[in-house]
């Protein structure tokens, strides 16, 4: 089954998607996320695209699995100190690189999450609510079908 990437255009079989290494935990990573978070993270990673080429699956995984260590305990280290990383603050940070690259203030290629990691060890609880209008809102959701999927995609292949 081909499917269409709805940022860039590009056409992939989701049968090869699984059975590389890569993107499949990729895929994982993104679907054990869920929500909000998962849209705002694929976007992010999209900023450390190289200009001239693509992303690989190797350099998507590895930038996940990075987040995912400061997402999963809710806390980041950055310049020495230890900072609360809720869920709130990642999103609100995610949308705030991304509207400062918006903005011309981030030039992308990114190389590291140095700004992501900046802007969250300077999240307030209250800068949730006054983000310049653009509200915030963290929604428990549901367990991925995303995720189910995968599963049962993955448990058909034939090795």
């Amino acid at each position: 089954m081909n499917i269409r990437c709805p940022c860039c255009g590009a056409v992939n079989s989701l049968d090869a998607l699984i059975a590389h290494d890569d993107a499949r935990a990729a895929l994982d990573r993104l679907a054990d996320l869920g929500g909000e978070l998962t849209r705002l993270l694929v976007r992010y990673c999209g900023l450390f695209r190289p200009e001239k080429s693509v992303l690989s699956m190797p350099r998507l995984a590895k930038l996940l699995t990075e987040l995912q260590a400061g997402i999963d305990a809710q806390r980041i280290e950055r310049g020495g100190k230890t900072c609360d990383a809720p869920l709130e603050a990642w999103l609100w940070a995610l949308q705030q690189v991304l509207e400062a690259r918006d903005s011309g203030r981030l030039v992308p290629p990114l190389k590291n999450h140095g700004y992501l990691y900046t802007v969250l060890a300077n999240w307030q609880p209250e800068a949730a609510v006054s983000s310049g209008g653009n509200t915030v809102r963290v929604m428990e959701t549901a367990p991925s079908k995303t995720r189910g999927g995968l599963a049962s995609l993955a448990s058909m292949k034939r090795y």
